[in-house]
């Protein structure tokens, strides 16, 4: 990655709303196989509030990112952005964009990290005995993934193409405008009639 552009100011804390205390970073890079983005964060040391964001800064064809997860496959490079969708159907997992979805950069095994705490979280809120079954049955399935047994597919749909998968194994795909109709984007529109 190369650094273009850095920029620091303190602000007011969106969190605490203490005036002069929150630190925002905002770094512009070129991210090879990507292009351009803008990685922002802001830090509260009054009150311990942190938020990071990874906003794609070019628009691409819509597109679809295809790899196998397998042992050879957790170091591989996963961009995701702010309005991907990121499914994993063997497993019966999908995250959506919503108003407060983050791009990220991380590894496949990065991503099974999220899912995996996601599965947690609704572990705590669900405690009826077929979804603590299903919860439980999924963890054990990423938990066993992470270690390198068995495959599953991971697939990212971007419908504005600003999401990569960095591998000779990924495949990627269009969108076809019937399935690129139904995708979230995590952005509000509003639409005349």
């Amino acid at each position: 990655m190369n650094e273009d552009t850095l920029t620091e100011m303190i602000i007011k804390c969106p969190a605490c709303s203490v005036e002069g205390k929150a630190k925002s970073i905002m770094k512009e890079l070129e991210i090879p196989h990507f292009g351009k983005v803008l990685e922002t964060t802001i830090i509260c040391p009054e009150c311990g509030f942190k938020h990071s964001d990874v906003i794609a800064l070019e628009q691409n064809d819509p597109a679809k990112y295809v790899l196998e997860i397998n042992e050879n496959a957790l170091t591989v490079r996963v961009v995701r952005s702010q309005s991907a969708t990121v499914t994993i159907p063997e497993l019966g997992i999908k995250v959506e964009p919503g108003p407060k979805s983050e791009g990220y950069v991380t590894n496949v095994e990065g991503v099974l990290n999220r899912f995996e705490d996601a599965v947690k979280k609704a572990l705590n809120l669900f405690d009826d005995t077929e979804s603590q079954k299903n919860a439980k049955n999924t963890l054990a399935q990423i938990q066993e993934l992470k270690k390198g047994n068995g495959t599953a597919t991971l697939i990212i749909q971007d419908p504005f193409g600003q999401s990569n998968i960095v591998s000779d194994s990924a495949e990627i795909f269009e969108i076809p405008e019937e399935e690129l109709r139904d995708l979230k984007t995590g952005f509000t529109t509003i639409e005349d009639n």
